[in-house]
């Protein structure tokens, strides 16, 4: 789907729409129909684009300040020198927004935020189609597009499952688990995770089958890991090897790792997290793209609120 031609459509169909909307007679001194969806295309349209080039926290607080300007100039200018005069369609609408982006805006940024699982990579425990909620303040409060710590409140855990901004293109959130934290020594050889020098418990506990993309039938083998304190699941295929090294890209911090045809060993470097999927046969990761910077860290995923194809799904807390 191409969001920027559907943004562009929007944002020029909105004026033709209001343009043709005020044509007709006003109703109860309420607007057209067609100059309220005018309206509404034009801020979807605008809020679409906006996202392309920038984050979605970046387009939010655009529009935060936007209707914040309009809804103070109202109030405190426009307001008191309009008299009996009819408000103009755009104030009504800018001021009307402004409280609900604002209180969506602030909850979004400080308390809980939305991600959908888009691939396989974090079966068996997450599937594609999950909608989670991800905690924005169980590593610390921070501040909004900058994504600074303002309010220490705790710090990334071995077995977390994080939501962050993908290194390559910050654009772009990805979610894994937390593998190593600043200085780990983490090594992967022959399907074997070790965490500075001690094997990571691992018991199989049988086969493992999934449709993918609704079309081919996946064989794994499932094993439950515990890293520290927690306690989850993971899926490999024994005929597919730890590490395909022609994916391996070049990335900051390089000279950490060292590979071979078995697996590899990273020290991760101060100020940066090492990240892979339960799914270790089909996930792009650390092992390939290197260490997740703090300043690119999202949240902590805790649950599972949504499956359009998989209602029993709902109410899944993520372990």
């Amino acid at each position: 789907m191409n969001w920027l031609v559907i943004g562009i459509l929007s944002l020029v169909l909105g004026p033709i729409l209001i343009m043709a909307g005020a044509k007709h007679e006003r109703k109860n001194n309420e607007p057209p129909q067609l100059v309220q969806y005018g309206y509404l295309l034009a801020v979807v349209g605008l809020f679409i684009l906006l996202v392309q080039f920038f984050s979605i926290s970046a387009a939010m607080l655009i529009f935060v300040a936007l209707t914040g300007v309009v809804w103070a100039m109202d109030k405190f200018v426009w307001g008191k020198t309009r008299g009996d005069k009819q408000i103009a369609d755009w104030v009504e609408y800018a001021r009307g927004f402004f409280p609900v982006i604002l209180a969506v805006f602030v909850l979004r940024s400080f308390i809980v935020e939305p991600f959908q699982i888009p691939s396989s990579s974090m079966r068996p425990g997450l599937v594609v189609g999950d909608f989670i909620l991800v905690n924005k303040f169980s590593y610390g409060l921070r501040l909004p597009i900058l994504n600074k710590v303002i309010v220490p409140v705790g710090e990334p855990e071995r077995g977390d499952v994080m939501v962050f901004d993908y290194p390559d293109n910050p654009k772009i959130q990805y979610i894994k688990r937390v593998i190593g934290l600043p200085g780990d020594v983490i090594e992967y050889h022959g399907k074997k995770l070790t965490v500075n020098g001690k094997p990571v418990k691992t018991t199989a506990q049988g086969e493992h089958q999934y449709v993918e993309n609704g079309v081919y039938l996946v064989n794994n083998q499932q094993f439950v890991e515990q890293l520290d304190e927690k306690q989850y699941k993971t899926l490999n295929m024994a005929e597919v090897p730890a590490l395909n090294l022609r994916e391996v890209g070049d990335f900051p911090f390089r000279e950490n790792c060292s590979y071979d045809d078995s697996g590899f060993k990273c020290t991760v470097p101060q100020g940066q997290y090492f990240m892979m999927g339960d799914n270790r046969d089909h996930s792009a990761d650390s092992r390939y793209w290197g260490f997740v910077p703090s300043e690119n860290i999202v949240g902590k995923a805790f649950f599972v609120w949504m499956n359009f194809k998989h209602f029993d799904r709902i109410g899944t807390a993520i372990k």
